[in-house]
């Protein structure tokens, strides 16, 4: 039973590394989980509290960074209020459109709103891509936080 729970905790991870890049899935949190069920099965002898406390603070980091970086890009590129609605739409969206509209999503939506705002097709644009930017570096940090996550883990395991 418990190599059926350490491959369910592995699938977790895995799972998790890949929803760093890909957005529907909750990258951090699955890894999160994957490394709670794998200390559970081990009666957490090898990893512990301290080194799940520190996975969980790993996880809201990377979340906090991810929703504030891609707010950050819309509002540094001077978006209106409709376009950081029209982000969120968007990327509700992008869902139902596979990867490219996970992708595309957010940045359509947020050009439409501020379209929609101030009639400018310029500006509309320019919150578009401070958008995207801000997913790009919203995904960089979520990578970053993952391998963290994979390097506790790994610490805990060796240590």
């Amino acid at each position: 039973m418990d190599i059926a729970l350490y491959a369910l905790s592995a699938v977790l991870v895995l799972l998790g590394l890949a929803g760093t890049v890909f957005p529907a899935l909750p990258g951090l949190p699955l890894m999160l989980a994957g490394f709670a069920l794998a200390g559970w099965v081990g009666d957490f002898q090898l990893i512990g509290a301290t080194a799940l406390v520190v996975l969980g603070v790993l996880t809201a980091v990377g979340l906090a960074v991810d929703f504030v970086a891609g707010l950050l890009g819309a509002k540094m590129s001077g978006a209106s209020r409709k376009a950081l609605w029209g982000a969120l739409i968007g990327s509700v969206v992008g869902v139902f459109f596979g990867l490219a509209g996970l992708i595309l999503g957010p940045l359509v939506g947020a050009g439409v709103g501020e379209f929609l705002a101030r009639r400018d097709l310029y500006q509309a644009g320019r919150v578009g891509i401070g958008t995207f930017a801000g997913f790009i570096v919203g995904t960089v940090a979520k990578i970053g936080c993952a391998f963290a996550m994979l390097a506790v883990f790994a610490g805990a395991l060796l240590l």
